[in-house]
């Protein structure tokens, strides 16, 4: 919010100023602060009730004209990198329609970040390819816009892609596996079809917990045999979760504009929470899975990961289906409005860090000053249970689903089934499996997918039914669940693997419900999520919520990338 004086003439009561968003988004990117939803200027003075309508008449015209005379100015010069530097979306986009950001420079400013620091520097590993035709892709794109064709709502914009997502580009897609070295894809994921429509670049793939971190137990999350390990950015030596890491890294240490991840049960959520970005597990089936490496296809979905909420709503609308884009309406719209009247707020996870009492205590505090109702609920616990079957319905469609995805993509023979995976693996040693093993892909190589098809129906069933009966009868008195995603970061530990303190993701994923994670609190360094989970096809209500706690709550952290 910009302070301006008032006139000397204005005595009383203080006044509003009307200014248009355009402008004061603009003035916001050349003073390098967030977007803010609605943009306001606040006349500090006063105005004498007799004189107001007339005097506020000719300070609001005399207002404009200042205002926007400043605009001109600023707008007659580049973009530089210290602009460039955490830019959000809407920012860049705005750039781009003055003329004053090409794509080619914002591509280029991402490619010497990752040159920068995904090697180098702070050796973040966050990145395994680069599209060697993004620098192309963004001189066509600029020559579009320039003769006033814009494709879509990411008219050159940078995306990177997690690298169990396909695409015919000449960068590899392969789960960060050894076994999948150097395969290309004949054809592109459902979702890549349409970011590329929208007029995205899709500059770079990241790395990820291999196979989605369904390889085997005790694995260090971010690790993969292609990629190495993934760093937190705002502590080196901490996790940055997974299976998405790279793309929560890369976006939360500006090495892209924006990533799309993938979850089947916290993929999306941890990271987001951990790295202290904004990430959108979408209602189960919203985003198309075609063409992305799959665990499970009753809980696999693709979803946004970004650094604010207005660029998750932005890039979601562009991932979805035609399906979900009819059930949701205009999500970049449902930022603007908070539709939500009543919340649960879970304090169960109060009394294991001080720091997430403390981001409850404010959630709370901000909610109930913008008029909505908050009620506790001090107990957070799924059945065992859900997780035994939820771990049996995963092993069953890993064989089922990894198994058609190997064939239709003809993969190379020597790899073209679970069990010649496995095999490779085992003949490569650690140069496959290095210090975990591949647990999970051998108990899908030993599925029969006939006989074992009753239990598996059984576990189905029985998890979605456990899942939702957690959060049911929450959501049918409540518009929106809010729950600590995870703790804060744990030290990476190739000995020991994860070591969690606590997660919150399993009854969205199983159930298949939304679930929106935002940067909400620190606990020294390192950042706290909050998630918010609706009912189906909610996230446009969430969106309007999501965005009001990012305006009131602390702004995201900028890394330190240091150790």
């Amino acid at each position: 919010m910009l302070t301006i004086p008032a006139p000397s003439d204005a005595v009383k009561p203080d006044a509003v100023c009307g200014l248009s968003y355009e402008a004061g988004r603009i003035l916001s990117i050349f003073n390098r602060k967030p977007l803010a939803a609605k943009a306001k200027i606040v006349c500090t003075g006063h105005t004498n009730n007799n004189d107001k309508d007339d005097t506020m008449r000719r300070f609001q015209q005399s207002l404009h004209t200042f205002a926007f005379s400043t605009l001109a100015l600023l707008c007659s010069l580049p973009a530089t990198a210290a602009e460039l530097n955490n830019i959000t979306a809407q920012q860049a986009l705005f750039l781009m329609e003055q003329q004053k950001l090409s794509s080619v420079a914002l591509v280029n400013y991402y490619l010497q970040q990752i040159e920068k620091n995904n090697q180098k520097g702070a050796d973040l590993r966050a990145i395994t390819d680069i599209n060697r035709d993004a620098i192309k892709l963004a001189t066509r794109l600029d020559k579009e816009r320039k003769a006033g064709k814009i494709r879509g709502p990411l008219h050159g914009l940078p995306v990177v892609l997690k690298a169990n997502i396909a695409t015919k580009d000449g960068m590899p897609t392969t789960a960060g596996a050894l076994a999948l070295k150097g395969f290309l894809a004949k054809k592109d994921a459902d979702l890549v079809t349409q970011l590329t429509a929208a007029g995205a670049v899709i500059i770079a793939k990241s790395n990820l917990s291999e196979w989605a971190n369904f390889r085997g137990e005790n694995s260090a999350s971010g690790w993969s045999a292609l990629g190495g390990q993934t760093k937190n950015p705002h502590k080196l030596s901490q996790s940055p979760c997974g299976s998405s890491s790279g793309s929560a890294v890369a976006v939360a240490a500006d090495m892209t504009l924006l990533a799309v991840g993938t979850e089947t049960d916290g993929s999306i959520t941890c990271p987001a929470s951990v790295n202290g970005i904004v990430g959108i597990k979408p209602t189960h089936g919203a985003v198309s899975g075609a063409g992305i490496i799959p665990i499970a296809a009753s809980q696999d979905i693709a979803g946004p990961m970004t650094r604010t909420v207005s660029d998750a709503a932005l890039l979601l609308q562009v991932l979805a289906t035609d399906e979900a884009k009819s059930r949701y309406g205009d999500l970049t719209a449902a930022i603007n409005e908070v539709q939500v009247k009543k919340v649960l707020l879970v304090r169960a996870f109060d009394g294991q860090f001080a720091a997430i009492k403390q981001m409850q205590d404010r959630v709370a505090q901000q909610l109930q000053q913008n008029g909505i109702v908050v009620e506790m609920l001090e107990q957070w616990q799924l059945p065992e249970q859900l997780n035994k079957d939820e771990l049996t319905v995963l092993i069953y469609e890993f064989k089922r689903d990894l198994t058609q995805w190997l064939q239709e993509s003809q993969v190379p023979a020597a790899v073209g089934s679970i069990d010649k995976i496995v095999a490779f693996n085992q003949k490569k040693g650690k140069a496959a499996l290095a210090f975990y093993g591949q647990e999970y892909l051998q108990q899908a190589a030993a599925i029969d997918l006939e006989k074992d098809k009753a239990a598996y129906l059984q576990a189905l069933n029985n998890s979605k039914q456990l899942a939702k009966a957690q959060l049911d009868p929450y959501l049918s008195q409540y518009d929106a669940i809010l729950i600590p995603a995870y703790g804060p970061a744990w030290p990476i530990d190739h000995v020991k693997g994860d070591q969690f303190s606590f997660g919150t993701s399993t009854a969205a994923a199983v159930s298949g419900y939304p679930s929106i994670t935002i940067p909400a609190g620190m606990d020294g360094q390192l950042p706290l999520g909050l998630s918010l989970v609706g009912k189906p096809w909610s996230e446009a209500k969430l969106l309007g919520l999501a965005a009001l706690l990012e305006q009131q709550l602390p702004k995201r952290a900028i890394p330190a990338l240091k150790p």
